[in-house]
């Protein structure tokens, strides 16, 4: 969103003619606009939430840029950006404020717990970043799933700046992050229901994940070469380290989809070793952009399957864009996963 003072805080990347009256609020619009048309069950921020170089109180603006969120009543997850700390709180005091507004569904980082208990402890220390967060969506009421995973949601804090030999690059994902991903992943692997209700149900080893984290890894240019589904307009701004993201994902198996910020004028999903790795083009007006070309933001949808007497777990993984124009455009519905398919 890269917000900063609301309505003092002017547009960037927009055309002449509407430049006047454009500021964060025109933000705040179109986020309320698109969860009014879509009635998402869930939102998911991908960082650079406000953009700190222009914010004058970095609370004052958590507040107003995720008012939209607080205001619906649904649950919602951040993680942040490089951007986000360039004002007056530092990453671990936004990630312990952003996870203490309401209906927040944040953490500052993962309880040091079995990951497959429900069983919570104190924080975990020995991870890096802030925000690193595992939520998990439970199946429909009265089904065989109720009270059982069906799919996972992760949020991966990718950093923001470094200095690696000498020279400035982007922040990226750390073992420790992805020795606690493939914990996690572990702990969901070889899971069994009762005989008496695997009629109805997935079997458990097709539990699905998604990811979400800021700053693309390093393979995502590989794609410019590759059939896409979006636009390709910018150059990728990744970290020059390499830290093994895409190698730990195709071997845990289960994220089948990552969605991720960081360069604005990019809003494709191109897959790589069978995931697909998706951004969602840039929704904030005070953010740079493109001008002419609409602000945006990306719709993720899990389908159930349906069974003979109730609702199954995740059958397939949809998604798509809208535009803020005047139609509210929906362009761009792809499948990103399919349980037949992928058997």
């Amino acid at each position: 969103m890269h917000f900063a003072n609301g309505i003092m805080s002017r547009c960037r990347d927009v055309l002449d003619s509407e430049f006047n009256h454009c500021s964060d609020l025109n933000t705040t619009r179109f986020l309320n606009t698109l969860l009014r048309a879509e009635k998402p069950d869930f939102i998911a921020f991908t960082g650079d939430n406000i953009f700190g170089p222009s914010t004058a109180d970095a609370a004052e603006s958590v507040l107003e840029a995720f008012g939209p969120a607080m205001e619906s009543g649904l649950p919602w997850a951040a993680i942040l950006g490089n951007h986000d700390q360039e004002s007056t709180m530092n990453r671990e005091e936004l990630m312990s404020f952003i996870s203490l507004l309401d209906y927040s569904v944040s953490q500052t980082n993962p309880s040091a717990a079995d990951p497959s208990s429900s069983v919570t402890r104190s924080m975990m220390t020995d991870i890096d970043g802030f925000g690193n967060n595992h939520l998990r969506v439970y199946g429909a009421p009265g089904s065989h799933w109720a009270n059982s995973t069906i799919l996972n949601l992760f949020f991966l804090d990718s950093g923001d700046r470094a200095v690696v030999q000498g020279v400035r690059t982007y922040g990226w994902i750390k073992e420790s992050q992805l020795r606690w991903l493939r914990g996690i992943s572990q702990g969901f692997q070889g899971r069994t229901l009762d005989t008496d209700q695997a009629a109805d149900a997935l079997p458990p080893a097709t539990i699905p994940a998604l990811a979400f984290f800021h700053i693309p890894i390093p393979e995502i240019p590989q794609l410019y070469y590759k059939k896409i589904v979006g636009r390709f307009q910018e150059g990728v701004a990744c970290s020059s380290v390499n830290s093994g993201v895409l190698e730990t994902l195709a071997s845990i198996g289960d994220v089948k989809a990552v969605f991720m910020g960081h360069d604005h004028n990019n809003d494709f999903c191109g897959n790589l070793d069978g995931i697909w790795f998706c951004y969602g083009g840039g929704i904030g007006y005070h953010g740079y952009g493109k001008a002419g070309w609409p602000r945006r933001a990306r719709v993720i949808l899990a389908e159930l399957g349906k069974g003979d007497k109730a609702w199954m777990g995740v059958e397939r993984i949809k998604t798509w864009k809208r535009l803020d124009d005047e139609k509210l455009s929906k362009v761009d519905e792809q499948v990103l996963w399919d349980h037949q398919t992928s058997r």
